[in-house]
């Protein structure tokens, strides 16, 4: 009895004859243009994903970083009133675990003006040189002008502020406060002027358009805080804490204190940002499965032109196996070589966004990104290696698992009927 030799599964002559089959012009009976457009589709579709996914985690980060930068982690209240014992109230915090430092601070508004007789809106932040030197945000900006030390001799305000006032160091601002004698008119006004020793920007432009600091004293002075303080700021080790140790805070603060988190003022935005973000995976998913499904079409075409060449590998032997095998690489490899090609692209974009948006504002004459509007000087983007094995994990899994199925196909043809009119 004659031995029966087996191969073994994707054996070297089954990479061959699925390689042949790819590169195959449509005169040979290929579908060399199907090969093309799948690969395309693939490669944008995950490039599409890529990009779309880094951006997001930029800004959600970028989001993050600039609304807790340059504010408190948890912030404590007094509601309906300011915190007399604020000195004894911050040392008690700051026995607190996790608690990196505790600045007292004077909260006001007022109407801001410069020497071009342009107005503005204020808001007052009255605070010691050392705690705002705590802030990451102002102090280690990219875009900043003047010395911060100098603080104690005048005040420090927003870059988008300073444009909008035409404002530079050295100039000097007026700041008009409804904080003035109580009059049988009502509150009377308070004008001072400042010189303008510190510009900074945040990274957000409405934390940038009305942000001012003033020295602790200067601001307990012009605001009619003597002695007292309207808020305690206070950073953490960890911000991502401060749901945790917000109540904690809030116990050491002493009765009739409030406690709440940056979480608490910014978390329906970070709800709406996690929600966009499952919809917008959902939807390029959507148009990653679209483009997989080119490769069924391009395999269904190949199958078809391929009956003789199947009918014939039969009956020399091989078994189903094996033409399952030749067509899933076919299928397989396109999708394989479309999501690596999609990958490169996509970390490129998002490693050079920088660049490219450089180049697209250029060619557009400039103005494309609007911070006024957007609040955000720049498109943020942030590689994540989650985000890129998401993408290279939906891409392969939907192009290998659909190419099973026209794979199948070429498999159980039975080489009598595919030879039948040869």
């Amino acid at each position: 009895m004659a031995e029966v030799r087996t191969t073994r599964p994707f054996a070297k002559f089954e990479w061959m004859i699925a390689w042949r089959y790819i590169r195959a012009k449509r005169a040979e009976g290929g579908v060399s243009v199907m090969t093309w457009i799948s690969l395309i589709g693939v490669t944008l579709a995950v490039f599409a994903l890529i990009a779309t996914l880094a951006v997001r985690s930029g800004f959600r980060a970028e989001f993050i970083d600039t609304i807790a930068g340059a504010n408190a982690h948890v912030s404590v209240v007094m509601p309906r009133g300011v915190i007399t014992d604020f000195e004894q109230v911050a040392d008690n915090i700051r026995a607190v675990d996790g608690v990196r430092t505790v600045a007292p601070l004077i909260r006001g508004q007022a109407m801001a003006s410069g020497p071009s007789g342009r107005i503005g809106l204020a808001d007052i932040h009255g605070i010691r040189l050392e705690d705002l030197k705590a802030s990451d945000a102002i102090v280690q900006s990219e875009r900043t002008s003047g010395n911060i030390d100098d603080l104690p001799n005048g005040i420090a305000i927003g870059s988008a502020l300073a444009a909008n006032l035409g404002l530079d160091i050295g100039d000097r601002i007026e700041l008009t406060t409804r904080s003035g004698a109580s009059t049988p008119m009502g509150q009377a006004t308070r004008r001072n002027a400042y010189e303008v020793v510190y510009i900074f920007s945040t990274g957000r432009f409405q934390i940038d358009e009305v942000r001012v600091y003033l020295p602790f004293d200067v601001a307990q002075l012009i605001m009619n805080r003597d002695g007292v303080a309207d808020e305690l700021e206070i950073r953490l080790d960890d911000l991502n804490q401060s749901e945790v140790l917000k109540q904690e805070i809030a116990n050491a603060a002493g009765p009739g204190m409030w406690a709440y988190s940056w979480q608490d003022r910014v978390g329906r935005f970070l709800r709406a940002l996690t929600i966009e973000d499952n919809v917008m995976f959902i939807i390029l998913s959507i148009l990653v499965l679209v483009a997989s499904m080119n490769i069924i079409s391009g395999l269904i075409m190949l199958v078809k032109n391929k009956g003789r060449d199947v009918g014939i590998l039969r009956t020399m032997g091989l078994t189903e196996g094996s033409i399952l095998r030749i067509f899933f690489i076919c299928g397989a490899g396109i999708g394989t070589i479309g999501t690596a090609l999609g990958v490169i692209l996509g970390c490129l974009f998002a490693i050079y966004i920088d660049t490219i948006f450089s180049f697209v504002n250029y060619v557009a004459g400039g103005g494309v990104w609007d911070p006024s509007i957007r609040g955000i000087y720049n498109i943020p983007a942030e590689l994540r290696l989650v985000d890129v094995l998401k993408a290279v994990s939906l891409s392969l899994g939907l192009s290998w698992i659909i190419t099973i199925f026209p794979a199948r196909r070429a498999a159980r043809m039975n080489p009598v009927e595919a030879l039948r009119y040869e």
